[in-house]
């Protein structure tokens, strides 16, 4: 598996690999197990029940980190965030930040396009509650790794929803960019920034999750401040 990442030469050759891959068997046991029971509301469509690559553009200059694809999400739509109420969330504050060109993402064919902008996950198989292992997590990290390196031409600003994806950045940094993280590693906060010469900046954004922006802890104002922070930062204002 990380030889084939490796050969990946596009994002497009990368993306069909990433959809083909089998190598944690705990994960492709539940993505396919949520793709043939499904959603009571879902129930007449087809899911796509396979590892869910990125999104966006290749040419961009903020990258947004997330945790995993979710169950009934992209799971169902093939596409990261899309179809789920984080999504909901998140694709409606890069619309207002200007990253989107628009608020909904439904489908894989609805239209959406994010203009300088690349969503990927640090897993990409939907975890059972949303729980991915750290087994897990390096085993799929070829990808994540891969995919950065293939926008690293233009790469300015990577924001990590939540600790899961800012734990998943160190490791990525260190393939990629060659530069040995920091002792101890910064701690994840929202708002929290860290910078040095030659690699992306780094903004932490509390998840765009439900149980964040149900009970308040994550709001569209603080949405809205991390994403104009990334767009000056990335040259995108």
């Amino acid at each position: 598996m990380a030889d084939r990442a490796r050969r990946s030469a596009t994002l497009t050759d990368l993306d069909a690999a990433v959809s083909g891959c089998f190598a944690c068997p705990r994960l492709v046991t539940w993505r396919e197990e949520v793709a043939a029971t499904k959603r009571a509301s879902f129930r007449d469509q087809e899911y796509w029940g396979r590892p869910v690559p990125g999104f966006g553009a290749g040419d961009a200059r903020l990258a947004i980190l997330g945790l995993a694809p979710a169950a009934h999400g992209g799971n169902r739509t093939g596409r990261i965030f899309t179809g789920d109420r984080s999504g909901d969330v998140l694709f409606a504050a890069l619309h207002r930040a200007g990253l989107a060109n628009q608020a909904t993402s439904v489908s894989r064919d609805d239209g959406l396009a994010l203009p300088g902008t690349r969503v990927f996950a640090a897993v990409r198989c939907a975890p059972p509650d949303n729980k991915p292992t750290p087994g897990e997590r390096d085993t799929c990290a070829p990808w994540l790794h891969r995919e950065v390196e293939l926008v690293r031409p233009t790469l300015r600003v990577v924001v990590a929803l939540g600790a899961f994806a800012w734990a998943a950045w160190w490791p990525t940094m260190a393939d990629v960019y060659g530069v040995r993280p920091p002792t101890p590693r910064p701690a994840f906060g929202h708002g929290a920034r860290w910078s040095a010469e030659s690699v992306p900046t780094l903004l932490g954004c509390y998840h765009v999750s439900q149980q964040n922006t149900f009970t308040g802890r994550l709001t569209p104002a603080m949405l809205d401040d991390v994403f104009a922070a990334a767009k000056h930062l990335a040259g995108l204002a």
